[in-house]
């Protein structure tokens, strides 16, 4: 069995970072370890009041302790990280783990529509650029790829801008790139991928539902880092990635009121069963 560790924050009420990640990846069929970089009694969008403990401390205790059982990833995910010290943390944890075929998957969440999460200052990007040096494959959306390259952010874009970003976010240090949130007319939204070893493109759209939930993104994440673990070839990964988001979507719409706190994912999760299967 393949197995995945992902390192990013839990939120104990609502839908995003691990609880996100473990119910998805095993769904597919690949063991997920874990390791919390804090615990929050809810998800930092729409509640106000939410508890947060740091667990930073607790990385590296529990990377050393992994390290005396000789335990081993076939991928390391990464997720939101909200201080410098999680991502020193972070880049020793891939430096003791790392081997010749382990996958670094890094999605630099910090910033969506223009501006950075609450909690991050200016300074913040460049530390997560860092990590996306070290990474095979990262996933930002356009506003954390403005970060990331420190280019003004816009909303007016051609296929030949994100093509360029593409080719300077790998730059970098990553292999690849993969930009989500992409849409070049209203009604399509999809992801658009860079190899920078074959120096070759993929772009993958859906439906563009005027709708935002939490967590997307790391749906998204999730289930392709699940997909590129278990071997299935990039078109097909970004594929069912794309397409079991937007299904999630359309299945939360119609509860919107009741679920803002994130999509109706649970439900999916047969299609994307079946989505796995060999096509």
């Amino acid at each position: 069995m393949k197995r995945i560790v992902t390192i990013q924050d839990i939120s104990c009420f609502g839908k995003c970072s691990i609880t996100v990640a473990l119910p998805l990846i095993s769904s597919m069929g690949v063991e997920c370890a874990i390791i919390p970089t804090s615990v929050l009694s809810t998800h930092t969008g729409g509640f106000e009041g939410f508890t947060v403990r740091d667990l930073s401390d607790d990385i590296p205790k529990i990377k050393d302790h992994w390290k005396k059982y000789n335990i081993e990833f076939d991928t390391i995910y990464t997720g939101y990280l909200g201080t410098r010290e999680q991502i020193d943390s972070v880049i020793d944890f891939i430096g003791d783990f790392k081997k010749e075929n382990t996958l670094v998957f890094v999605d630099p969440a910090m910033a969506d529509k223009g501006k950075l999460y609450a909690g991050f200052n200016s300074e913040f990007p460049s530390h997560m650029a860092r990590l996306c040096a070290k990474a095979d494959i990262i996933v930002p959306n356009i506003t954390e790829a403005s970060f990331l390259l420190g280019i003004p952010y816009t909303e007016d874009y051609d296929e030949a801008y994100i093509k360029n970003v593409l080719k300077e976010l790998c730059k970098l240090g990553c292999k690849k790139a993969a930009l989500t949130g992409i849409s070049y007319e209203k009604s399509t939204q999809g992801v658009v991928y860079y190899d920078s070893e074959a120096d070759e493109y993929y772009s993958y759209f859906n439906e563009n539902i005027p709708a935002n939930f939490h967590g997307t993104g790391d749906t998204f994440s999730s289930v392709l880092a699940g997909a590129l673990t278990l071997g299935i070839n990039k078109e097909r990964a970004l594929q069912i990635a794309v397409d079991f988001t937007v299904k999630t979507i359309k299945e939360t719409i119609p509860y919107r009121d009741k679920h803002s706190y994130g999509t109706m994912f649970e439900g999916c999760i047969p299609y994307l069963i079946d989505r796995l299967k060999i096509e």
